[in-house]
């Protein structure tokens, strides 16, 4: 169990009503951008994620519909929560590519769903550095897909490891 699913995990000690405002308020806090756009995080889980986002004013566009920057930051936070339930506590997630291609105008609210497969899972437990294509689909109210949307994550190790060289003057230098 990673750092994410720690955090999310004592919300469930808490009555029903009051776990999805929490979730909101935890990670709208953790990641700011979310929270102006009032992301909506229906669910989370180490295999996949499902967030809303509303057709409200500050994330629509001139002709009032989602924004094309809202529904990308919806199938973006969607792979990422997935990707960040899994990595582990020692690498630091990070989106390497995204392709949003948009086919249909959107009616209402948008939904993503993302999800990782078991070796997709197995991939990001075992290695210390790798990159992983999350599969994401964005419906709107009606059922239609908007959008269609590739994203590659990537997990690199927080920080870099030293060589022997560099560890051995620094420590010279240190003593000097």
């Amino acid at each position: 169990m990673n750092r994410l699913q720690r955090t999310l995990a004592k919300l469930d000690g808490l009555p029903s009503p009051l776990r999805g405002p929490a979730r909101n308020f935890a990670l709208r806090r953790a990641v700011p951008f979310t929270g102006t756009a009032s992301l909506d995080f229906v669910a989370l889980t180490p295999e996949h994620s499902e967030i809303r986002v509303a057709n409200k004013r500050p994330v629509q566009n001139h002709i009032k519909g989602v924004h094309a920057a809202a529904m990308s930051l919806l199938a973006e936070t969607a792979t990422g929560m997935v990707v960040g339930m899994n990595v582990r506590d020692d690498c630091l997630p990070l989106c390497k590519s995204l392709q949003v291609n948009f086919r249909k105008r959107a009616t209402g609210g948008l939904t993503a769903k993302a999800h990782l497969t078991d070796a997709q899972r197995a991939s990001m437990a075992s290695e210390t550095k790798g990159e992983v294509r999350v599969a994401v689909t964005v419906t709107d109210e009606a059922g239609i897909e908007p959008i269609e949307c590739e994203f590659v994550w990537a997990w690199v190790p927080k920080e870099k490891p030293q060589s022997q060289d560099l560890a051995g003057q620094t420590e010279a230098r240190t003593r000097a």
